[in-house]
């Protein structure tokens, strides 16, 4: 089977002024960490945290003495895995592998088909 898993990364970001300047850079180096490793097939973007006052979303960022810590969602495609498990341990071994000493968390997992059982062979 095919899916798409989707993680959240802590990523911290020195001396920083607003949180604007925050997710641009924990992006940037995200999406550099990734392409150094050839995985420009996960799609980085922030995450929404809910407001606990009112409950509207807003960027994950938080920003104490210059440092930001910036929720990150990575997205990606897993083919021809046996189970949901087998999909988030692979995206999670391809993803923590780039970015290492990065928190990851797997907050979603979405079937989206068959796999082609030739390309296991």
């Amino acid at each position: 089977m095919n899916y798409i898993v989707v993680m959240e990364a802590a990523w911290l970001v020195h001396d920083v002024e607003n949180i604007d300047d925050a997710i641009g850079v924990a992006i940037s180096e995200a999406g550099k960490r990734l392409n150094q490793q050839d995985m420009d097939y996960v799609e980085v973007g922030v995450g929404a945290t809910n407001c606990p006052a009112c409950g509207e979303p807003f960027d994950s960022a938080y920003i104490a003495a210059d440092t930001a810590l910036v929720g990150l969602v990575l997205e990606m495609d897993v083919f021809n895995a046996e189970s949901e498990e087998h999909a988030e341990r692979i995206a999670k071994s391809d993803v923590g592998g780039a970015l290492r000493d990065v928190p990851l968390d797997v907050i979603a997992v979405e079937e989206t088909g068959e796999g082609d059982e030739d390309e296991n062979e």
